[in-house]
């Protein structure tokens, strides 16, 4: 098990108390909407307007409003790939979510890598 149920839970529910949620997209998720947003940047601010929780396989996924039109793309990502301004109220939670969320990832990783791949 990757998270931590309660935590998650409380994570989850204030994070839909709170929406729409100002959110900055992470590194790593520009790279990947590159190919349908090429004008997309680092860390361009965009909304969480809906969160859901997907089970330990996917952890919280946030629905992201990226486009100023009324595209019928639909953008969900996890939590994970996205940057939160620290001054917000609920930056604690959900950096700890974010570290804890990596760290076992990371973990389970490991743990399947054949021997041969282990450092």
């Amino acid at each position: 098990m990757i998270g931590n149920p309660g935590k998650t839970q409380r994570l989850l529910s204030d994070l839909q108390a709170a929406l729409p949620l100002e959110t900055r997209i992470g590194p790593q998720l520009t790279v990947l909407l590159r190919d349908k947003m090429p004008d997309l940047k680092p860390f361009q601010r965009c909304q969480v307007t809906k969160v859901f929780y997907t089970g330990d396989e996917g952890g919280i996924l946030c629905h992201l409003d990226l486009t100023e039109d009324a595209s019928e793309e639909v953008y969900l990502t996890s939590i994970t790939h996205l940057v939160f301004d620290p001054r917000l109220p609920l930056a604690r939670q959900i950096a700890a979510y974010q570290k804890h969320r990596i760290k076992g990832i990371r973990r389970e990783a490991a743990a399947t890598e054949p021997p041969a791949f282990r450092h």
